[in-house]
């Protein structure tokens, strides 16, 4: 097992330094270049439907939500701003299914987190889908729609471990475990674990993967979509989610909850228009397509 997760670091070690299968540094986008002519909450709202494109804004290389790629296998999207790179993942697949719905043309644009809520600002993206969480101090810039994924708080833990049958976070007591660093997933789901052995944050994926490779923890604790990353690589590992079991972990309140499990789509202020048609082909959908749709994405992601 520690000799398959060990293959798993390697992979993981240089998706992270790549951000994606095929974009190379040299290809790696700027910032989206805004209009020069300034952008009224009037033309904005607009925009879209004079061209019946939807533009949607994302980085292109944060697995398995977006990712970058050489071809258009799986139903990967032509990026508009890097010349031959196509753009694959859970974003761009519900992206496609937003445009479906609606009747329109799809088009992505790559850019750096940082440039993604100024270009929707700006009127340069219609919209962005970036596996954004649902923040109260991002929806005071932009506005948001959703849920488009709920990324549950989750564990992993090895097949021979003794915590293998977790149904509950009660389970897991007096268990060594990590997490990122700077992660709510850290600094207050794991503390919450009665006698819990607390081990030194990892500083990222791989490091909190080698921990469990090299048995210095009995379980990692992560989001749902990246650990369906892991698990695709490594099957053998075990999956524990106590969703809905009346003894999962707990927030400070609603409102942190709610921003830590929640993804949404951003739109400009305003924009009613575009966030109606959105909600619309939303509508019909529910966690379980969410789920499934996550799935699909992990089992083609590079």
């Amino acid at each position: 097992m520690k000799s398959r997760l060990l293959v798993l670091i390697l992979v993981l070690g240089f998706l992270t330094s790549c951000g994606g299968q095929t974009v190379l540094p040299s290809q790696a986008p700027g910032p989206i270049q805004t209009p020069q002519t300034p952008q009224t909450a009037q033309n904005t709202q607009t925009a879209l439907f004079a061209d019946g494109t939807f533009t949607v804004g994302m980085e292109c290389a944060y697995p398995p939500y977006n990712w970058a790629q050489k071809d258009d296998s799986n139903g990967a999207v032509l990026v508009a701003n890097l010349a031959g790179v196509y753009a694959n993942g859970y974003d761009v697949q519900f992206a496609k299914q937003i445009a479906l719905a609606n009747g329109w043309a799809l088009e992505i644009y790559a850019a750096a987190w940082e440039n993604l809520i100024p270009a929707v600002q700006a009127g340069t993206v219609d919209a962005v889908i970036a596996g954004q969480a649902m923040t109260s101090a991002r929806m005071d810039e932009v506005d948001m729609i959703g849920p488009y994924y709920y990324a549950a708080v989750v564990c992993l833990t090895t097949a021979d471990s003794r915590y293998a049958g977790a149904k509950t976070v009660s389970d897991l007591s007096g268990g060594r475990c990590t997490a990122q660093s700077d992660t709510i997933w850290y600094d207050t789901c794991l503390s919450q674990i009665k006698n819990v052995q607390l081990q030194e944050a990892a500083g990222d994926l791989t490091e909190l993967t080698a921990a469990l490779a090299a048995g210095t923890v009995d379980f990692i604790c992560t989001d749902m979509p990246t650990a369906l990353t892991i698990l695709h690589q490594t099957p053998d590992l075990v999956l524990l989610d106590f969703t809905g079991s009346g003894d999962d972990f707990q927030f400070a309140s609603e409102e942190e909850r709610v921003e830590t499990v929640n993804l949404g789509i951003s739109v400009a202020k305003g924009n009613a228009p575009l966030a109606d048609a959105i909600r619309t082909a939303l509508a019909g959908m529910d966690r379980s397509d969410f789920d499934a749709m996550m799935r699909e994405a992990v089992s083609f992601q590079p």
